[in-house]
Parts: structure tokens; C-alpha cells; sequence
């Protein structure tokens, strides 16, 4: 099979470029329509499965982790904006190692110790966290403050607040204690598994951009729509808690 030509590699970069800021910009679109609780939700189906498994359920655990990862954009923006600037792997795995270390410990502890955080409070941080990883990627803080805020000690402490998104909704939906500590091993292994393949997507796509011309002239527009996503969800989520508080 031959390589593609120089225009066919042209071609394939152009199109991957497209899907990215066409991913980037329906996350944008179709926000409004959805409950911005639902980010770092569990889906219904899933809701009852999980008040109604008992004992053991390694593989089932796994593949509902993997699930919430793999569809929850909150997780999947902060990544894209996380790794938007990093080349080298090693970079990358830094970045991403220190994500799972916060979000895993937080995820974990917090539904071992039962510890109930106001779900809105939590998924309007995360939301400040695509908010905070985009101004961060357009040199917002050097310009504004003169400074620059110290990137991994923020991946941490941002990927602590997404733990403790899901285990407040794991809590919610009162997980059997019978089993507990493997199911929540098993779930936290496949959310690591569906960040991987989130994050492998992400970076086949990011690969074939980075070679164009125009990656330099979409960055700051493509870290605008995640400015925008972002800010959108914490607005939905705040005006959410002030209905329910109605």
C-alpha cells in the first residue's frame, strides 16, 4: 500500500481539523439543550442498575467507568484543553498521571467515607476548570497577573474536584456496601480505560492538526470554544440550583 501523497496528507489533516473544531463547536451548540447536571451524571439506566447490584461485579463496574469517561465532555474538554499545548508523551503522561491521581483518590475516598458535597457546587468548579485550562492556553494569566500559575499543581487540583463530581453522584444513588471496595476499584479502573481512549482519540486528531499551517491560526479560536463551553456549563449548573432552590 503506498503512503499518501503530500496533497492527500494536506487533505487528511485539513479534514482532521475540521472534526476537531466541529467536535469542539457542537459540545458549544448542543450545551443548551442539555441539563448541565448531567455532565457528571450516571445515566438513568445505569442509576438503577447500580441501587440494585449487590456483591461483586468487577467487569460490569469497569465498563460503567469506562462509560461515564468516555461520554462525559466535562472530563473530555478538560484533556483536549490539558494536552492542547504538550508534545512530548512524557509531558502528556505527566499531565494525564497527576488528572488520575486527583480524580481517582477524590472518587474513591469519597464514596468510602461517605463524604456528600453539593452537587451543583461541584460541577460548576469543574466547569471553572475548562474555563481556568482555556485562559491558561491563551497566556490569559501572564498577561493579567504576570505571572504563571503553576500548571501541574492545577491539573491536580482540578482532577480532585472531578472526583468528587462522580462519587457525589455515586452517593446519591446509594451503592450497595456489599462489594464496595472492589466495584469501586473495578470502576475506577474503567474510568481510566475510557481516559485512555478518550485521550488517544484526542491526540490521533491533535497529530494530524499540529503538522498544518493552521493549527497557530485556530489555536486561540479553538481555546475560545472551550472558554465558551466551559463557562456555559457553570452558568447552567448555578441557574439550576437557583430553580431547585426556588
Amino acid at each position: 500500500m503506498q503512503p499518501p501523497s503530500t496533497g492527500g496528507r494536506r487533505l487528511l489533516r485539513q479534514a482532521a481539523l475540521r472534526l476537531l473544531l466541529s467536535l469542539v463547536l457542537a459540545i458549544v451548540l448542543v450545551m443548551p439543550g442539555i441539563d448541565a447536571a448531567l455532565a457528571h451524571a450516571v445515566a438513568e439506566g445505569d442509576k438503577g442498575y447500580i441501587k440494585e447490584i449487590t456483591g461483586v461485579n468487577l467487569l460490569p463496574f469497569v465498563y460503567l467507568g469506562a462509560k461515564h469517561m468516555v461520554t462525559g465532555y466535562d472530563h473530555i474538554l478538560f484533556l483536549f484543553g490539558v494536552i492542547f499545548f504538550l508534545y512530548r508523551l512524557k509531558h502528556i503522561a505527566l499531565y494525564v498521571s497527576l488528572f488520575a491521581i486527583g480524580h481517582s483518590t477524590t472518587m474513591l475516598l469519597g464514596v468510602y467515607f461517605n463524604v456528600g458535597i453539593n452537587s451543583y457546587l461541584i460541577d460548576a468548579i469543574i466547569g471553572l476548570s475548562v474555563v481556568y485550562k482555556a485562559l491558561d492556553n491563551m497566556g490569559a494569566y501572564q498577561r493579567w497577573l504576570g505571572f504563571q500559575p503553576n500548571t501541574k499543581a492545577a491539573t491536580l487540583i482540578f482532577g480532585l474536584f472531578h472526583g468528587f463530581g462522580l462519587s457525589t453522584k455515586i452517593l446519591e444513588y446509594q451503592i450497595s456496601p456489599d462489594g464496595l471496595i472492589p466495584n469501586l476499584l473495578a470502576f475506577n479502573v474503567g474510568v481510566e480505560l475510557g481516559q485512555l481512549t478518550a485521550l488517544g482519540m484526542i491526540l490521533i486528531v491533535m497529530g494530524y492538526w499540529r503538522r498544518t499551517a493552521s493549527f497557530w491560526r485556530h489555536a486561540y479560536t479553538a481555546n475560545v470554544w472551550m472558554l465558551t463551553a466551559g463557562g456555559h456549563l457553570k452558568v447552567c449548573t448555578l441557574n439550576r440550583a437557583k430553580l431547585d432552590e426556588a
